[in-house]
């Protein structure tokens, strides 16, 4: 038996919530029935049902095969207001829906070593991963960058879970303590992968480095959590063609939101091209891809777009929605 599910939706309890700095809080999570949750992988995420029309995914924590499911999330007063919902509503006791486990974001488990370097509450993914690669037995290190000491959450817990195998880089610790993508790379063993989240800026300059470190694309692996997208651009036709509807995407809209405009139904989570809910199958014409989601190798064939944030070279896409 599984958790009951409700338009492939798991009704879950927050069986404890730890603050476990002024900006992050960590909630364990059941099946309200008490029934088992589903597994998941190291590096998966779930969709967490804030409210009407607000969808947010956050990164499992804990360890792959725990009977629950433990979420960190960051309190961002830059964000769209999920987090900050999740912050101050969601207690011990507190019922919320959730999404089944996905993982965009997995593990490489042939690989020789793994470099796991997490920034600021991008550490998450790593946790899990930094526990089954500990279970397996397999050769890694965990670098967790953070602005200080009191902003980094699971401290306790990491130290004595991975030991010499965790590094900690905070930006109040001066030169020393610094991130060097360079030396690590230069460092690892023939047959490294790199796994990489956190803020946008930062997985970008680590990706840089260690590409320019000689480091092959297939062994550098990322997850972003969020990022700034315009969807501006000339407009242009859309035929959604299992709908059976046409619409005009504006100079200013997404395909998105003209589709739903229209009555079309899309799935949507985090609205900016970087979960995947949103891609959709193109049939006709030719996408100008803006999402973080598809790989230069999926842009390149042109045969799938992120509706919320990508737009169209030609004056016309047909999509499978």
């Amino acid at each position: 038996m599984t958790s009951t599910m409700s338009n492939s939706l798991i009704d879950a309890i927050v069986t404890r919530r730890e603050d476990q700095t002024d900006e992050i809080a960590v909630f364990e999570l059941a099946a309200a029935d008490g029934s088992p949750l589903p597994a998941f992988e190291a590096g998966a995420h779930i969709d967490v049902i804030v409210g009407p029309e607000l969808i947010r995914q956050y990164s499992l924590c804990n360890a792959p095969g725990s009977a629950g499911y433990r979420l960190g999330i960051l309190n961002d007063p830059g964000s769209r207001g999920g987090s900050r919902q999740i912050h101050a509503s969601l207690e011990e006791g507190s019922r919320v829906q959730i999404g089944a486990p996905r993982n965009h974001f997995p593990l490489d488990m042939d690989a020789t070593h793994s470099l796991l370097i997490g920034g600021g509450i991008g550490i998450t993914p790593m946790i899990a991963m930094a526990y089954a690669l500990k279970a397996a037995g397999k050769s890694f290190e965990l670098h967790y960058c953070s602005r200080s000491e009191s902003k980094a959450a699971f401290l306790v817990e990491l130290e004595r879970a991975f030991g010499e195998r965790l590094t900690l880089h905070f930006d109040d610790a001066g030169e020393a303590a610094r991130l060097d993508p360079p030396q690590l790379c230069r460092a690892a063993p023939p047959g490294t992968h790199l796994y990489v989240c956190g803020p946008g800026g930062f997985m970008d300059w680590v990706i840089e480095q260690a590409r320019g470190a000689g480091l092959p694309d297939r062994q550098i692996h990322f997850e972003y959590f969020s990022a700034e997208v315009d969807v501006s651009g000339e407009a242009f036709e859309v035929y959604a063609q299992i709908s059976d509807v046409t619409v005009q995407v504006g100079p200013n809209q997404s395909i998105s939101m003209a589709l739903k405009a229209a009555g079309v139904k899309v799935q949507m989570s985090c609205e900016e091209g970087v979960c995947g809910t949103c891609i959709c199958d193109v049939l006709e014409g030719i996408p100008e891809h803006r999402d973080r989601f598809l790989t230069d190798d999926e842009k390149a064939d042109n045969d799938q777009i992120a509706l919320c944030c990508s737009r169209a070279k030609s004056a016309r896409l047909v999509v499978d929605i």
